[in-house]
């Protein structure tokens, strides 16, 4: 046998084994029916904030014979308080909020699993004096410290508000996985691989990690829709100077530009609210779906 025909095996091999994991994982998705609609909601969402504008141009130029027109073929949702579409300034709105609120949770769940798990399985000192700053952490409320923040730290990077919030957020998620680390500790496997003298990081990476990822699927997921509620609040406040089209950005100048007091104004008003609403409703249902993909043993016997 050719070296040439041994690579193609093993291509031929992992290719293989990726499309079982694929079709694994949707098949796993699709069990739960509310779960798996949430998760296409979700797809769709991140397809129109981050496709859609290749598509729909962001209307930028001010109309004002067509201020608040109520919807029609032309302007599906109507126009703004400036005759700007308001169709195309949700789909070229959501990309800010989505990546913000990945970056935090990513950030915030990193920093928990990490420290979490470590603390809860060594024990000893590195355990108080990690436990000891996430109690100081956890007792500083978090909105407002971001608010106070928000003064002092010109706030104007997307990526910088989604690690600062990340740097935040963590707190009470590393208690919980905290919680289930201690619980690992105490399992036969755990023990067998203290026993063979595995390592710190083997056993935390690979034998407690893997067990609690439903869980940390499902915190990360939570942590994003926190996420988005934040930036919705210091942007409605006028904290956090991003770029127009933003759905928060829509909510404020809906707010500020009086436009509740129109009456065909609605539609400005609540395109941005609905589209927030929806999107964290998806991301809710989506983890029922994502706590059986993450699930080992529910891997295992398939």
């Amino acid at each position: 046998m050719t070296a040439d025909s041994i690579n193609y095996e093993q291509g031929d091999s992992l290719l293989n084994s990726a499309w079982k994991g694929l079709r694994l994982s949707v098949r796993l998705l699709a069990y739960n029916k509310v779960g798996f609609i949430g998760f296409l909601v979700v797809l769709f969402m991140v397809l129109l904030s981050y496709a859609g504008p290749l598509i729909v141009e962001l209307d930028t130029k001010t109309k004002i014979d067509r201020i608040y027109i109520t919807p029609t073929l032309e302007h599906p949702l109507g126009t703004d308080h400036q005759g700007r579409d308001i169709w195309s300034q949700i789909v070229n709105g959501g990309k800010d909020v989505i990546y913000v609120a990945f970056l935090a949770a990513l950030i915030s769940t990193v920093i928990a699993v990490v420290f979490g798990t470590l603390s809860g399985f060594i024990g000893g000192w590195i355990d108080s004096a990690v436990m000891s700053v996430t109690d100081i952490i956890l007792t500083i409320p978090q909105f407002p410290l971001l608010a106070v923040l928000a003064a002092f730290i010109s706030l104007n990077s997307l990526t910088l508000l989604g690690v600062l919030m990340g740097l935040l957020n963590w707190p009470t998620l590393l208690r919980a996985l905290r919680a289930q680390a201690l619980s690992l500790k105490q399992r036969d496997f755990i023990e067998a691989a203290r026993a063979l003298d595995l390592g710190v990081w083997h056993i935390v990476l690979r034998e407690m990690v893997p067990n609690m990822m439903p869980y940390i699927v499902v915190s990360f997921a939570l942590g994003m829709t926190f996420a988005v509620y934040q930036q919705a609040g210091l942007v409605f406040l006028g904290l956090v100077p991003i770029s127009a089209g933003n759905w928060s950005v829509m909510i404020q100048l809906a707010w500020v530009r009086g436009a509740i007091f129109y009456k065909d104004s609605v539609w400005y008003i609540m395109a941005p609210i609905v589209a927030i609403a929806v999107l964290q409703l998806a991301i809710i249902s989506m983890t029922r779906s994502l706590e059986l993909v993450f699930n080992p043993r529910l891997r295992a016997s398939e």
